[in-house]
């Protein structure tokens, strides 16, 4: 009851920042690598588990970021294209883009595998698998003379990703949350999306969460941040549970929860702002739980910040999970 989580990816502290750079300019070695790596990781299951979050991830150190320069390293058939800008506030149109010049595949997978088997080892605490959505992944790869357009790009992808599902599924993952915050960016297609989110999972049989945002790169959204126009379309996909923000837009839309209880789906909301310098107190975070049990039940509500944190510092992700485990105990006191 009142299960408390997270989205998947964990704040940078500064040392692993460093290291990154280095990895990036060729001063580590593989040993070096792995081991700053298993390192982050341990970092990041302590400091969850020391908040007390009841189903934790491994904070995603290992991608060098949400979906970014790990998992597109991975695959073939793309070339990498400069980004549109370099200078200038951080945006999308600075980051990595390729090109297919052949039909791609992930050869020796996407390392979700990887990852968890590492992670499986290093804590007691139940675990949750997040892997980036087709469409979202598509959103980098330009088709080139290969592909029609993004959505056929993002069909290749579900292929692939699926592909790997099933994998982790066969290392004993029986929790797993696809990330598409694309879904609620662009709203324009749907029924689209409920297809291809359906081809994704075909085949699974773990509990999955579909989570739909509207962006958090840099700490910004990218979409105007409603999500009534995917309902109830969004309902028809194959996931046992949405993961939804609500703490930065103040609980605008709660009421859509009811037509996904109603729909035989669960609910994951986001009550912590990882836009928000501000620290949500217990007492403020118990009083968002209070107004969500008002569209969903408290066996079928989780508790997870809006995103990840990976764009958040270190002390104030441990500040906020800890505020988000009290609040939860708050609200659990007052329903036993």
């Amino acid at each position: 009851m009142l299960t408390t989580s997270v989205i998947g990816s964990y704040a940078w502290p500064s040392w692993f920042i460093t290291a990154i750079k280095a990895i990036e300019n060729g001063e580590y070695g593989p040993k070096d690598i792995e081991e700053t790596l298993n390192d982050a990781v341990d970092m990041a299951l302590r400091d969850q588990e020391e908040a007390g979050v009841d189903i934790i991830s491994d904070g995603e150190m290992k991608r060098l970021g949400f979906f970014t320069a790990d998992f597109y390293g991975r695959l073939s058939g793309l070339n990498k294209l400069p980004p549109l800008r370099r200078m200038g506030p951080g945006g999308h149109d600075q980051r990595e883009r390729y090109e297919a010049y052949e039909s791609f595949d992930a050869p020796d997978g996407m390392g979700l595998v990887k990852e968890y088997e590492y992670v499986k080892g290093r804590t007691s605490v139940p675990l949750k698998m997040p892997c980036p959505g087709p469409y979202t992944l598509a959103g980098r790869i330009m088709p080139g003379s290969v592909y029609k357009d993004r959505m056929e790009v993002a069909n290749r992808f579900a292929e692939v990703i699926n592909k790997e599902l099933k994998a982790l599924e066969a290392a004993g993952v029986n929790f797993i949350q696809l990330d598409e915050p694309s879904y609620a960016v662009h709203k324009h297609s749907p029924r689209a999306f409920v297809d291809l989110f359906n081809k994704t999972v075909d085949g699974l049989n773990s509990r999955i969460s579909l989570h739909l945002c509207f962006g958090n790169y840099i700490g910004r959204p990218v979409a105007h941040r409603i999500y009534a126009p995917i309902f109830p379309h969004i309902l028809d996909a194959n996931t046992h549970e949405f993961a939804m923000e609500f703490a930065n837009r103040e609980l605008a839309e709660a009421e859509l929860c009811t037509q996904i209880i109603e729909a035989g789906k669960d609910v994951a909301a986001g009550l912590i702002d990882v836009k928000n310098y501000f620290i949500e107190t217990p007492e403020i975070v118990a009083d968002r739980i209070r107004k969500m049990l008002k569209y969903v039940p408290a066996d079928r509500l989780a508790i997870t910040p809006d995103c990840g944190f990976s764009q958040t510092a270190r002390w104030a992700a441990r500040a906020k999970m800890i505020a988000m485990v009290e609040g939860a105990k708050i609200v659990r006191s007052e329903i036993a």
